[in-house]
C-alpha cells in the first residue's frame, strides 16, 4: 500500500505526521505549498502534481474543507485514476454527495470508494486517537486497517458508501448542541462567582462530562482561543447538512435547528475562529442571565 495525502489543514498536518511515524511512505499534496513547511524534518515525498500524487500512490486520502474542495479535488483527480486505486475520504460532506462520486468514480474508472469522516479534533489527530466512521465494504476496511489505525483508536464500519458521512452528521448535532451548552453553563458560572475555568475539573467522570466539556470549558473560561482546534464555520456546515438531511425525510430537529441559529450568528462574527470562541455570544448577551 502507497498512500498519499491531499488537503494539510488543521487535521491533515497531524495526519501526515502519524503516518509517517508508523513508517508508511507518504507523498502529499496541497493546493498551498506553504503548508509544507510544517512536515520539514519528516520524511515525506511532495508530489509536484495530483497526477503524479495518483500515478505513485494507490491509495488516496482526502482531508478537505467541504464539498466543493473535494470536487475540485476529484475533477483534476479523476482522469488519472484506475482500478488500482482506493480512495478514502476523511472529509465530512453530505451522503448525497458521497454516494454520487463514488458512483461516478466506480463507473468510469473502477475506482474503490470508502468515506471515513473523523471525530476527535485537532488533539485526537495528533494523539492518534481519532474516531472514524466508515461507508464501504468489510474488505476493503480490513485492507485499510494498517494504514487507518496509524492516526485513529477505532474505525467502525457503518454499512455501504454514504453510511461513515450520516454517521459524522449524527454526531455533529451532539458536538454542536453540547459546544453551545458548554459556553452557556461556563457564562451561567460565571455570573454567579463561580471558577468557571474549574468546570471541567468538577465534572469530570459525570454524566455531564465529554471531550468537547474537556477541550472547550477551560478555554471559553479563560477566553484563550489559540491554537485553533475546531473552526465554528466547520461545525456551522456540518450542522447545516445534517437538518438538511433530516428535511429530505420530512424529520424535525428543533434542538439542532436552533443551534444552527447560534452557530450562524457565531459564524458571522467569527468564520475562522475556534469554536470556543462562541463563548461571545453569551459575554454579548450578559443581560439575558
Amino acid at each position: 500500500m502507497t498512500p498519499g495525502l491531499i488537503g494539510l489543514g488543521l487535521m491533515g498536518v497531524p495526519i501526515a505526521k502519524r503516518i509517517l511515524q508508523a513508517g508508511f511512505a507518504l507523498q502529499v499534496w496541497n493546493r498551498s505549498p506553504s503548508r509544507y513547511t510544517l512536515l520539514n524534518n519528516h520524511p515525506v515525498t511532495v508530489a509536484a502534481s495530483l497526477a503524479d500524487l495518483a500515478h505513485a500512490c494507490d491509495t488516496l486520502l482526502l482531508c478537505l474543507s467541504d464539498e466543493s474542495a473535494v470536487r475540485q479535488v476529484l475533477a483534476t483527480l479523476q482522469p488519472h485514476l484506475t482500478a488500482r486505486h482506493t480512495l478514502v475520504d476523511l472529509s465530512t460532506i453530505s451522503a448525497q454527495t458521497t454516494r454520487e462520486l463514488a458512483g461516478e468514480l466506480h463507473h468510469n474508472h473502477a475506482v474503490t470508494w470508502v468515506d471515513c469522516p473523523m471525530s476527535g479534533g485537532v488533539t485526537g489527530a495528533e494523539q492518534g486517537r481519532l474516531i472514524l466512521m466508515a461507508g464501504g465494504t468489510s474488505e476493503t476496511i480490513e485492507k485499510l486497517r494498517p494504514l487507518l489505525q496509524s492516526f485513529s483508536q477505532r474505525i467502525t464500519l457503518m454499512g455501504p458508501v454514504g453510511s461513515g458521512q450520516m454517521t459524522k452528521l449524527c454526531n455533529q448535532l451532539i458536538v454542536a448542541a453540547n459546544s453551545l451548552l458548554i459556553a452557556e453553563a461556563v457564562r451561567l458560572a460565571e455570573t454567579h462567582g463561580v471558577d468557571a475555568s474549574q468546570l471541567a475539573h468538577a465534572l469530570a467522570g459525570g454524566f455531564a462530562d465529554s471531550l468537547p466539556l474537556q477541550i472547550l470549558a477551560p478555554r471559553m473560561a479563560l477566553r484563550q482561543h489559540e491554537p485553533i482546534q475546531w473552526r465554528v464555520t466547520t461545525l456551522h456546515k456540518d450542522l447545516r447538512m445534517a437538518l438538511e438531511a433530516a428535511a429530505q425525510q420530512g424529520i424535525e430537529l428543533p434542538v439542532a435547528a436552533r443551534a444552527l441559529e447560534q452557530l450562524t450568528t457565531a459564524m458571522a462574527q467569527w468564520p475562522r475562529q475556534d469554536l470556543s470562541q462562541i463563548i461571545g455570544l453569551y459575554d454579548d448577551a450578559a443581560s439575558g442571565y
